[in-house]
């Protein structure tokens, strides 16, 4: 009853002769009390002069209660006939429901109250101005007669009616268009219940707060948290650049750009910003129009941005650069893009407001990414820019790294396939196919290698290896120990032989710390030797998988072999398997790229393998490919070398051999016999240098040696010929003095032969030399 009016008159002595009903709810006493009673009778205190003066001002009344009541006042004075004062009618209201109205009606934020049936019964100021209309044309109508038809209008309707029928009180935010605004805004709601005095609700009173900078922030620190997942999951310049204008767009921009100095997509180092126009190239951009219509550039066009325009300041300056539609610059740059692309021109219509940020990281300037309002009713403004610069920031960090791993991966690959062999040695022993796969996953390029050697007497070397780890040190550590591999295999190392010396070389090098990288990171090797005359293969593994062998006309199988500890680990020993392969049957070396993987069965995965081997090929070129396919995933995690060798046969018709007893006058005998043979095999016109080789080998032999003796001459696609004796002393080149009578063979075979040498056996040794055959 608070809000109450009453009325009284007065005479000209001050005694009441009218009582209003709202006199009575105000002060409690019935009209029979009061009316021809002086009125200073219901005063609780007496009033000043000054207040009987203005006619108006607060008097304490006193209750019928007893209780004391504070009441606005206002006498408006009455005239009789004769023009002389005849009374007073006085108003009064209370004193706190006048504040009340006047608090409601002045508010800062939008207030109003609506019966319960939704319609307008009090709106404030505040209200309206939202609104965009006057008072008086929204009371006593129905809520939604106000407003469009849109889901926060039905959402606030379900609101205002759910309080109307529960009387609980509702409180939430709301994302509207306010219609007299042209612009978004947030707002935060309260609505509760006016009830009479017995409780029961009468109208829902509400208050809007316009809550859009809060809003705003929160906005613009979830897009930041949101960056530090979306940007820079793919470590690539353009990807993550794409990923930069897909956070933007529509959140923050209608149309955004990334544009890149071209050397950020290279190998090149940063060069000076210039000082007139800077050239960036567009690497990514978006808009809510599909198919970016309204862009002036196509992906990977270049552009040179005027001094002037806000993406070059941006640049120079080294902060956010804003511009609004109607600035010169803004204009400038907008006839700008309309003068390079005319087509685009209707869907940058209404374009309004932009802002230009660096992208800068680590003291390095990128590029810049671009965003421009449209459709969005809001110019970007100061904390936009604030804004801006912090996800610029981030992108940049995240386009930095995509940057300088796409650098070091290409540096890895180009020094991985610089050590890698290009063209594989000609030899006749084996039919060899291989591939390099380098892993496409974020760890880089790896350190799996493989090679081919050849060596004499026909054989050859097949190697194939794996260094943990990827990167560029990966791959310089298996530079160092496939060149250990292949300084090693020239002496003619038997295979476990080879891996132990290989062994000791990586426990040396990590004991005065220049091989560091390969103790931590570790190394497994495989190493095989076959020779196309016996047709006898020879392994040997450190920490490898064994090799797959498939002959002719059976399945596949994985050759049974002890595999040694892993390089560098020291102490234990190496094994060599040996086994002999008819001609034609393949052998397969790989590394462990490819059948062991984190998500697959390693079981599975061999099983893969072996059939893959055992299904028929055109080619041992098909066959590799064939392998690659069935085995490996789509994804592989690891690096993959894979190194196929169909194995050859030297028969009896390319290779002769005699037993040669140790008496020096059957040199002649055995020069003579190699003649022959050579005869026979069409080579006569080598027959004088061989004669010489054959002469000085053999003599060598008998002088120095120990029987069994043994010259063999073999055919392939240079003239071999050995002298095998059980001595285990190596021969030494050194020149003869003038009158010394011995020391010039060795001197002479040089000098004859392409290249010659010595290999220790199991039986002694053996001194070999080849000669090229007339047709090469």
């Amino acid at each position: 009853m608070s809000d109450v009016a009453a009325v009284a008159v007065l005479d000209a002595q001050g005694t009441v002769t009218g009582w209003s009903e709202g006199a009575r709810l105000l002060t409690g006493h019935p009209a029979d009390e009061v009316v021809g009673r002086p009125a200073a009778g219901l005063l609780a205190e007496d009033v000043p002069g000054d207040l009987l003066a203005a006619r108006t001002g607060p008097v304490a009344l006193r209750h019928r209660d007893g209780h004391r009541i504070e009441l606005l006042l206002t006498a408006c004075p009455l005239t009789g006939t004769d023009g002389q004062p005849a009374g007073y009618v006085v108003t009064a209201t209370a004193a706190g429901a006048t504040l009340a109205a006047q608090a409601f009606q002045q508010a800062s934020m939008s207030m109003s109250v609506f019966d319960l049936r939704q319609r307008y019964l009090r709106v404030n100021e505040a209200a309206c101005h939202v609104m965009g209309v006057p008072e008086e044309a929204l009371l006593g109508r129905y809520f939604p007669d106000t407003v469009e038809n849109a889901e926060h209008s039905r959402g606030f309707l379900t609101q205002l009616r759910q309080v109307a029928e529960t009387g609980r009180p509702v409180r939430y935010e709301s994302f509207t268009d306010a219609p007299a605004q042209n612009r978004e805004h947030a707002w935060s709601i309260e609505m509760w219940p006016l009830r009479d005095g017995s409780g029961e609700p009468t109208a829902v009173a509400l208050a809007a707060f316009d809550s859009s900078e809060q809003y705003w922030a929160r906005r613009r620190l979830a897009l930041l948290n949101e960056a530090a997942t979306r940007i820079g999951t793919t470590l690539d310049v353009v990807g993550t650049a794409e990923e930069v204008v897909e956070l933007l767009v529509p959140q923050y921009a209608d149309f955004a750009s990334v544009d890149l100095l071209d050397w950020v997509l290279g190998a090149d180092e940063p060069p000076m910003i210039p000082e007139g126009g800077v050239e960036l190239r567009r690497v990514a951009h978006g808009s809510t129009r599909s198919g970016n219509p309204g862009a002036a550039l196509h992906i990977g066009e270049i552009d040179v941005y005027q001094p002037a325009s806000p993406p070059a300041r941006a640049l120079r300056e080294g902060h956010a650069v804003l511009s609004q539609a109607g600035e010169p610059e803004f204009v400038q740059w907008l006839e700008e893009r309309n003068a390079r692309s005319p087509r685009g021109r209707p869907f940058r219509q209404g374009a309004h407001s932009m802002i230009a940020v660096p992208l800068q990281a680590r003291g390095t300037v990128l590029g810049v990414a671009v965003c421009v309002r449209m459709a969005h009713p809001d110019d970007y403004g100061p904390d936009d820019a604030v804004f801006a610069e912090e996800l610029a920031s981030r992108a940049a960090v995240c386009i930095d790294n995509a940057r300088r791993f796409t650098r070091e991966r290409t540096t890895a690959l180009a020094l991985q396939h610089s050590l890698l062999p290009r063209d594989l040695p000609a030899q006749a022993a084996v039919e060899v196919a291989h591939r390099y796969l380098p892993c496409g996953s974020l760890a880089g390029v790896g350190g799996d290698w493989f090679d081919v050697i050849p060596l004499s007497g026909g054989r050859v070397g097949l190697v194939v290896g794996d260094v943990v780890g990827h990167g560029i040190q990966s791959s310089a550590t298996m530079g160092r120990l496939r060149t250990a591999v292949r300084t090693l295999a020239d002496v003619d190392l038997p295979p476990d032989e080879l891996l132990t010396h290989l062994d000791d070389l990586v426990t040396h090098l990590a004991a005065d710390g220049s091989g560091d990288e390969v103790a931590e990171l570790g190394a497994t090797c495989l190493y095989a030797v076959y020779d196309p005359v016996s047709r006898h293969l020879c392994a040997a593994a450190a920490g490898h998988p064994a090799p797959a062998l498939l002959l002719p006309g059976e399945p596949a199988e994985f050759v049974p072999m002890t595999a040694g500890p892993p390089l560098g680990v020291g102490g234990l020993p190496f094994e060599a398997t040996e086994r002999e392969l008819p001609e034609g049957s393949v052998v397969a070396f790989y590394t462990d790229g490819l059948i062991e993987d984190r998500d697959r069965d390693l079981d599975g995965a061999a099983e893969e393998l072996r059939r893959a081997l055992t299904a028929p090929a055109a080619s041992l070129d098909d066959l590799a490919d064939d392998v690659l396919k069935a085995v490996l995933p789509d994804q592989p995690g690891d690096d993959v070398a894979l190194l196929l060798v169909r194995t050859r046969a030297l028969g009896a018709d390319r290779v002769a051999t005699w037993d040669v007893p140790p008496d020096p006058a059957q040199v002649a005998v055995f020069r003579q016999a190699a003649t022959e043979r050579l005869t026979a095999w069409g080579l006569a016109e080598t027959a004088f240098v061989t004669e010489l080789v054959v002469s000085e080998l053999v003599t060598n032999a008998i002088r120095y040696g120990e029987p069994p003796i043994r010259l063999r001459l073999i055919r392939d696609r240079a003239l071999i010929c050995e002298v095998s004796d059980a001595s285990s002393t190596s021969p030494h080149l050194r020149r003869a003095h003038a009158y010394d009578e011995g020391g010039r063979g060795l001197l002479l075979v040089a000098q004859l032969t392409q290249r010659w040498g010595s290999r220790q056996t199991l039986a002694g040794k053996t001194i070999w030399a080849e000669q090229p055959l007339p047709d090469d």
